[in-house]
């Protein structure tokens, strides 16, 4: 890992510059998506049907519902109970964010309202293929569930024709009846703009690689997307003396083998325990399955901060905005107020990233490279549209109407005054 320090004269430009390096990486992956999704657009399912056979040896684009049912009967009994208790907590929670509709009545007896009405139709990706989330089908679905939308679509690409049984089953917990075999950009255009077998969405979300993320990008304008960039995972963790450094290894590398691009930065005002969680990051990668992956994401993008002042440290935290934040300090009450931007905190040392992507009950679908600072995570509020009702009374628009025709004169529209003027009693 990168290690650097405030002491430097140079901090903040190698800081900027480490960063704007990943976040360029992000970025110019992004070209080679639009081919693909014109070929779907023109070709429908039998160009979806060549990038299934290409990219996951695949050929079902929908498994029927006895496919589904075999694939989940080989599923263990715990990881079933383990995916109801994520589905209670997390529908739990969600359900607190529900939305009040306002209505408001003012003395001259016009009537204005606005209504939260859920969107009809959206599109929840689900990564897979090498790797698979149930949390993930939850995190996208519930807040949908929630919010009342009346068609949820699954795409989840499967691995040589198979996928994942505790992606289908948590899938079946809520209640989502159309599942599609499919994933990458390809299936990004596919729900996007419909194909004989598959019906147009309102709103696609849910995270993925570089390449979902870009196409998601390039088919916005068309079809909803989330309020954020969700790419490849990122955690900042912020360590004192006492932080217990074979915990904060773990924490690193489990955010790490998420993705080679996932960047992993750890800041502490103690220099000797970064070299403590440097030395255990070595150890402990040689247990992990997906070391290979950990390791290069690690490597390319992982820093390690030594940073003199808590004052510098909530600065540099909010130029990171990072997705997951834990404050593995005992002072973390004295930074709340002062972080602005994160996707998520950890407060203290139990709090650890990866309950937060099961089933603690908060949202595990959060803004990464930078977008913190403009955004927020998934909730019940995507899945929303709002829509202002306005009824005006005779009075109400003979009392306001001569101030809104001065101001539609002033800024030189006519036409919005005469439209007034016409309702007004001529006295």
């Amino acid at each position: 890992m990168i290690e650097i320090s405030s002491k430097n004269k140079n901090f903040d430009k190698i800081l900027d510059n480490l960063l704007l390096q990943r976040r360029n990486k992000v970025k110019s992956e992004s070209i080679s998506v639009t081919n693909i999704i014109k070929d779907i657009k023109k070709n429908g399912d039998k160009a979806l049907l060549k990038y299934e056979k290409k990219y996951n040896k695949n050929k079902i684009i929908k498994p029927n519902s006895k496919q589904i049912s075999k694939s989940i009967s080989f599923l263990e009994n715990k990881v079933k109970k383990a995916i109801d208790l994520a589905y209670q907590r997390i529908y739990k929670f969600h359900s607190l964010q529900k939305f009040k509709n306002i209505y408001y009545t003012d003395k001259f007896k016009n009537k204005l309202e606005y209504k939260y009405l859920p969107i009809e139709s959206v599109a929840i990706y689900v990564p897979g293929s090498s790797a698979s989330y149930p949390s993930t089908v939850l995190m996208n679905a519930i807040p949908a569930i929630v919010a009342g939308v009346k068609r949820i679509v699954m795409i989840n690409p499967s691995n040589k024709g198979k996928q994942n049984p505790a992606v289908l089953y948590a899938a079946r917990k809520c209640k989502i009846k159309e599942i599609y075999s499919i994933g990458g950009p390809s299936a990004i255009a596919a729900v996007a703009y419909g194909t004989k077998k598959i019906q147009k969405v309102n709103k696609i979300v849910g995270p993925g690689n570089i390449y979902v993320a870009a196409a998601k990008k390039e088919v916005f304008g068309d079809v909803g997307i989330e309020s954020m960039t969700a790419g490849p995972s990122e955690i900042t963790i912020v360590c004192d003396k006492q932080s217990n450094p074979e915990w904060v290894a773990s924490d690193l590398i489990g955010q790490a083998e998420h993705d080679v691009l996932a960047q992993c930065i750890l800041i502490s005002k103690d220099k000797s325990f970064l070299n403590k969680v440097k030395l255990e990051i070595n150890s402990q990668l040689k247990d992990i399955p997906r070391s290979t992956i950990a390791r290069k994401s690690l490597n390319k993008y992982g820093i390690l901060i030594h940073i003199q002042t808590d004052k510098k440290i909530i600065n540099v935290v909010n130029k990171i905005a990072p997705e997951h934040l834990e404050l593995n300090v005992r002072n973390f009450k004295s930074f709340i107020s002062k972080i602005k931007n994160s996707g998520s905190i950890c407060l203290g040392k139990y709090a650890v990233m990866a309950m937060t992507d099961y089933n603690v009950g908060s949202n595990h679908i959060l803004p990464t490279n930078g977008s913190a600072k403009y955004s927020s995570g998934i909730s019940v509020n995507e899945f929303y549209k709002r829509i202002s009702y306005i009824n005006l009374s005779k009075k109400g628009i003979e009392s306001l109407g001569p101030s809104v025709i001065t101001l539609a004169n002033y800024e030189g529209l006519a036409g919005h005054a005469q439209s007034i003027k016409k309702r007004i009693r001529r006295k």
